[in-house]
């Protein structure tokens, strides 16, 4: 079969064997895949210093082709799915440690990635799957990752006792995660800010429904001439700007969430402990969610509440350049690859 594998810091297309299903493992034929900005990282080492080869991709719909030993207990034959981001990625977690016992299975020691729907063929836990519903086409396949931390982002804000009703600032609205969590925080019922640079950027965001949509370099006289401040900052950039840009938006006693993640050569962000003192902030990151926030997702999706934004959508042999020009900020929303094209 044919697989993206990163090798050397070098996406390639190559023939490999097509995998087996293992002990509750399923076969899944991969219909889409989604591109994210996490394989832009990994292929620039902006992160750190991975072991090649890599199998890319973490966002899939498929249909089960094969399953292994005790898989039909979560997932049968036929089935289209998608691959349900619970622990780090959804690959695997043990289910009975304290932090999958309380809903944080991304925290589990044992907990496995899901990666290599750049193919035509994943073998992954079945237990990570979820079961799509006719309503919901093979295009919202970056509901996956890019939907599901999007969502899961959003949906701490009620646990941290920022209502709906209340004025949050999403920051990298425009994008891939951002376009995701306007539409998210909608239907929640909050009031958003979208924020992103540029006029064609400020236009989409405004398209996806925020209340008000600001370009960057506008928005904290913008906020605190019209809300004075947001109960909360969700920052989807992934630079150092976006997350000093988020801090400074907010009221005191605020919440920041911080999504994106900068390369490690952009550096830190810098508040002092007095400052925060003052601010009485609550300053945190989240990433993916579990895999029934994926299942209230995909509910959100069949019921029209929430969709994929396509700019692209491109082949498995033009992955090399459509991850270029993610990187470039030439297209907003989501591209996705068509593994029939």
């Amino acid at each position: 079969m044919r697989a993206a594998i990163l090798a050397e810091g070098k996406l390639v297309i190559k023939d490999v064997p097509k995998p087996s299903p293992g002990h509750e493992e399923a076969l899944v034929k991969i219909i889409t895949a989604g591109v994210c900005h996490s394989d832009v990282h990994l292929i620039k080492g902006d992160w750190f210093a991975p072991s090649f080869p890599i199998p890319m991709g973490h966002e899939g719909i498929g249909t089960v082709e094969e399953l292994g030993p005790e898989a039909e207990k979560s997932i049968q034959k036929g089935d289209r799915v998608i691959l349900g981001l619970g622990g780090t990625g959804g690959g695997y977690w043990c289910g009975a440690c304290e932090y999958c016992l309380s809903g944080r299975p991304r925290l589990c020691k044992q907990s496995k990635g899901i990666v290599g729907t750049y193919a035509e063929y994943i073998s992954l836990w079945a237990k990570s799957l979820v079961k799509l519903p006719d309503e919901v086409s093979n295009s919202e396949v970056s509901l996956a990752c890019g939907g599901l931390t999007a969502y899961s982002a959003i949906k701490k804000l009620i646990k941290l006792d920022v209502l709906p009703g209340k004025p949050i600032a999403i920051i990298g609205a425009a994008g891939g995660l951002g376009h995701y969590a306007i539409q998210v925080a909608k239907t929640f019922g909050y009031k958003v800010v979208g924020v992103d640079v540029g006029k064609e950027k400020i236009e989409f965001v405004k398209s996806m429904g925020a209340d008000y949509a600001v370009d960057a370099s506008k928005a904290a006289e913008f906020i605190k001439e019209k809300l004075d401040g947001v109960y909360a900052s969700i920052v989807f950039s992934p630079k150092i700007a976006g997350f000093e840009l988020g801090l400074k938006l907010m009221k005191r006693g605020g919440v920041f969430v911080g999504v994106g993640i900068p390369a490690t050569s952009e550096g830190t962000i810098s508040i002092t402990p007095l400052e925060m003192l003052r601010r009485d902030a609550l300053i945190m990151m989240s990433a993916v969610g579990t895999v029934e926030e994926m299942r209230e997702l995909v509910q959100l999706a069949a019921d029209g509440k929430v969709k994929t934004h396509v700019s692209r959508v491109a082949s498995l042999s033009e992955i090399s350049q459509v991850l270029e020009d993610l990187d470039k900020e030439k297209y907003t929303g989501r591209a996705i690859i068509d593994m029939a094209k």
